[in-house]
């Protein structure tokens, strides 16, 4: 190990690394590049391969077309790319190829103030593309946990065959932690399992016991149909509702009967609490000092603090407002994950924290809104 003091989005590179990603694909842009950056210089070292493109659109085109060929593959951006890169995720959805797309998220619509700390992209992460399908999304507050949840996104992607966006603020990409940076990576994510039968008997999207079947990467005898409409199990297009129905359920089915092992979270809920505070990215720091202030000066209050943003972890927070008499949700937003944990518990039971300017909550804000 050696101890560096690194920035978020250095964190997120080497995670990449240390997860076996092998193929970036990107295009400059505040306050992602230093990702691109770091991988521009280390992938070649290992016989990776890093490409900046012309534009996100064609980033994450090439990321997903490594990833058919085998590679382990990540693109970053930050807003106005990602919204550009939408179309492209509902390919990767459609056609079950893993590959993990980083977004650190700046102030405001267009381009707004590129250096500005947001998390104005939540409901986009979810809701950005078209059409109904589950996506993963992972959301660091540390630059451990940057480098902690890559390797994650990168396991879940492979796992499950899918996309998985992991969202970031400029906050947690550009401040810097000690970390202790391994000397040496040996790739945490395992490799795509070997297929069993032989090519002509091969269903690229057939049925399994875990609903998600095994991918063959192209250049090693499997030759197979892919394209963003509905297909068959042999991807091929139909219109059939036979075909279209099961598709639709088994995609959904491998993320929910797996989210046990998607939904990463922390809890510090002492007993009896009359408050809990739901947060998540930057402002799970000025929650967590917010905490420890209050419960100096006598509050009850407990701390959920989501790494998983989506899925949602419905249960989890349902559970836990059963047992107390409100829930604050502070964000750099106008209320985007507030509108969830409102649609799970209701509107009265929910205390909003917004801010949408630039400016961080500081704990302070959190602590007064406490006191009322």
């Amino acid at each position: 190990m050696t101890t560096k003091l690194i920035q978020g989005n250095e964190a997120v590179a080497w995670g990449a690394i240390a997860a076996g990603c092998r193929f970036f694909a990107g295009y400059p842009i505040t306050p992602s590049t230093e990702i691109a950056e770091v991988l521009s210089r280390e992938l070649p070292k290992l016989g990776g391969r890093f490409i900046q493109m012309e534009d996100e659109i064609a980033s994450l085109a090439a990321c997903i077309g490594a990833s058919v060929g085998g590679l382990k593959s990540m693109t970053a951006t930050s807003g106005p790319g990602f919204s550009l890169m939408q179309e492209h995720i509902g390919y990767a959805v459609m056609t079950e190829v893993p590959c993990v797309i980083v977004n650190v998220q700046r102030l405001g619509p267009s381009t707004g103030q590129p250096t500005g700390p947001s998390q104005g992209d939540v409901m986009q992460s979810r809701w950005g593309t078209h059409g109904d399908h589950p996506i993963i999304v992972l959301c660091p507050t540390s630059i451990s946990q940057a480098f902690q949840l890559t390797i994650d996104a990168f396991d879940f992607s492979e796992k499950y065959r899918t996309p998985v966006i992991l969202l970031l603020d400029e906050v947690v990409g550009h401040m810097r932690e000690k970390f202790d940076l391994p000397e040496t990576f040996d790739p945490s994510t395992p490799d795509r399992p070997n297929i069993p039968e032989p090519p002509e008997w091969y269903r690229p999207y057939g049925d399994t016991p875990s609903d998600v079947p095994p991918m063959a990467n192209f250049g090693e005898g499997y030759r197979y149909h892919i394209t963003g409409l509905f297909h068959d199990p042999l991807g091929y297009p139909t219109q059939r509702l036979d075909e279209i129905d099961p598709w639709i359920e088994r995609v959904n089915r491998k993320i929910e009967r797996n989210l046990g092992e998607i939904l990463l979270y922390e809890s510090d809920i002492p007993n009896q609490v009359d408050t809990l505070i739901v947060t998540y990215g930057i402002t799970a720091r000025s929650a967590r000092h917010a905490v420890k202030l209050a419960r100096s000066q006598g509050f009850n209050v407990g701390l959920l603090t989501l790494f998983t943003i989506w899925p949602f972890a419905e249960e989890t927070v349902d559970r836990l407002a059963a047992t107390v008499d409100r829930i604050i949700v502070p964000e750099l937003n106008l209320g985007q994950l507030a509108l969830e944990v409102e649609r799970i518990v209701g509107r009265k039971k929910v205390t909003r924290i917004n801010l949408a300017n630039g400016e961080l909550i500081p704990p302070q804000m959190i602590l007064d809104v406490l006191g009322n």
